[in-house]
């Protein structure tokens, strides 16, 4: 009864029946800056809605960049095409460099938001506190996020170009249908595209990407901030209110900025198109890819993926929102208006 064993357990127990254990958990999870869990839900989040609209991405990036075999086939044929020459796990063809992407480039949107926000409501008064300030701290944060993560998105692009018949060459690993370079995975790419360009072949398509960036993620804010207001205090805390608002908010940004998305697909995979495809996509600027495009390909290419797009979008706003309030719930993040409180107290 008085034996080393017989302590040890009655600690163990006194420790379970007094929840001193829950308590050290409570204790590490709350000494964490909420700046902090909001990152580690958001970036949770976001790799959780990339890889389930992944297929969808994929089949939007052929699309969008005119892939031999692909020019004239709409979504669900497209699906077939990969499916029977790649198998399954061609859908999810530069997902891993999307997730490596999305985790930081999530972190960077949302920090450096609050971040300018809060600049800006320091700074600028005059500004006010509402969409206006939303609107520009919204775009500043997209533009930081994108610089910073490009070179993941362009090493997603080109892996998400490539189409090969791997369901028959499983021994022999990638075979590329097309006379184009076979990327193996995203240090691949990386590694090829910096000896080839530098610098500047990372950071191919980036003016595209940020003309888009800019004005997408601030009306992405803008707009479902002020969509917000118009709602009835009562149904401003329902997750299928915020899932609603978030979902029309980023259709309509996405209208708006498509064509931008399409110049920048263009310019990333342009030294892997052939030369037989109309229109070379060698574009010096944003300007002379928008033009380009129209005069070669026609005004319809600006918006080539655009139905995908919706499809995608939707799903993806709503597995984010889900994910990243479960997560919020796991990591105990207070409500924005007790943490406010909290601030001005």
């Amino acid at each position: 009864m008085g034996s080393p064993q017989g302590s040890t357990l009655t600690t163990n127990m006194a420790g379970l029946v007094d929840g001193s254990s829950a308590r050290a958990e409570v204790s590490f999870i709350d000494s964490l800056p909420v700046y902090v869990k909001e990152l580690i839900a958001g970036g949770a989040a976001g790799a959780f809605a990339k890889t389930t609209i992944a297929p969808l991405e994929r089949i939007k990036i052929l699309l969008q960049t005119r892939t031999d075999g692909f020019q004239s086939l709409g979504v669900y044929q497209s699906l077939r095409k990969v499916l029977k020459h790649e198998g399954v796990m061609g859908f999810y063809k530069g997902n891993g460099a999307s997730v490596i992407r999305i985790i930081p480039y999530a972190a960077l949107h949302f920090m450096t938001y609050e971040q300018y926000r809060g600049w800006m409501l320091d700074n600028y008064s005059f500004l006010g506190s509402g969409p206006v300030v939303d609107l520009l701290a919204g775009s500043a944060s997209g533009g930081t996020a994108v610089l910073c993560t490009y070179p993941l998105d362009l090493a997603r692009a080109k892996l998400a170009y490539q189409v090969g018949d791997t369901r028959s060459k499983f021994g022999s690993g990638m075979k590329s249908l097309y006379p184009r370079p076979a990327y193996s995975g995203v240090t691949d790419v990386l590694t090829r595209v910096y000896r080839d360009g530098g610098i500047r072949g990372l950071y191919r398509g980036v003016g595209p990407t940020l003309a888009g960036i800019l004005p997408y993620a601030g009306l992405k804010f803008y707009i479902y901030e002020e969509i917000k207001t118009r709602v009835p205090e009562e149904h401003r805390k329902s997750i299928v209110m915020n899932l609603s608002c978030g979902a029309l908010a980023g259709l309509l940004g996405q209208t708006f900025t498509y064509p931008l998305d399409v110049v920048r697909r263009q310019m990333q995979v342009g030294t892997l198109q052939c030369s037989t495809i109309q229109g070379d996509a060698r574009y010096g600027n944003t300007y002379e890819g928008l033009t380009s495009i129209v005069r070669n390909q026609g005004w319809r290419q600006l918006f080539a993926g655009l139905s995908i797009n919706y499809i995608k979008i939707v799903p993806s706003v709503a597995v984010g929102f889900a994910a990243y309030d479960m997560m919020k719930v796991w990591l105990r993040i207070p409500p924005r208006q007790k943490l406010q409180a909290e601030s001005s107290g």
